[in-house]
């Protein structure tokens, strides 16, 4: 499973022009998960973030987590994610999970998630066209990645 992961001052999905989710301050969390992913990889990965201090403290040091700091995450399945783009110059995607596979463990991320941070976690829907938006704090992005455990 790979997360890219964003301090946001806001950030929001919509969905056929519809607002299906919206934050900030916290994290815009990017997910894609893939075929050999594992309930043990969501698990790590909701900790991981959770716990994450990228947040500035009182001395302007990124000491703090999104749950210190009370804030929320914004969380939106990307299968592109999973990118391969060694052949030719269209990506391919065989890498990434089958939405059979995918949804369980894109649903379980969410509420991993959610308990760890007091349900404070909105988000995109599985397979659906979305535009995000986002105002970038920093700009703070880490990318991770469970097969590496980084």
């Amino acid at each position: 499973m790979r997360l890219v992961i964003q301090r946001v001052s806001k950030a929001a999905v919509h969905i056929g022009g519809v607002c299906a989710g919206a934050v900030g301050p916290g994290l815009l969390i990017l997910a894609g998960i893939e075929e050999a992913d594992t309930e043990e990889d969501v698990r790590w990965l909701a900790n991981k973030a959770a716990a994450m201090r990228i947040f500035s403290d009182a001395d302007g040091k990124m000491n703090l987590s999104v749950r210190e700091v009370s804030g929320s995450v914004l969380v939106v399945s990307q299968f592109t994610l999973h990118a391969s783009t060694r052949k030719g110059n269209r990506p391919s995607f065989i890498r990434a999970a089958r939405p059979e596979r995918a949804i369980p463990l894109y649903e379980l991320f969410k509420k991993e998630l959610a308990s760890l941070l007091e349900g404070r976690v909105e988000s995109g829907e599985f397979g659906a066209d979305m535009q995000v938006s986002l105002i970038n704090d920093g700009p703070v992005t880490i990318f991770m990645d469970s097969r590496k455990r980084e």
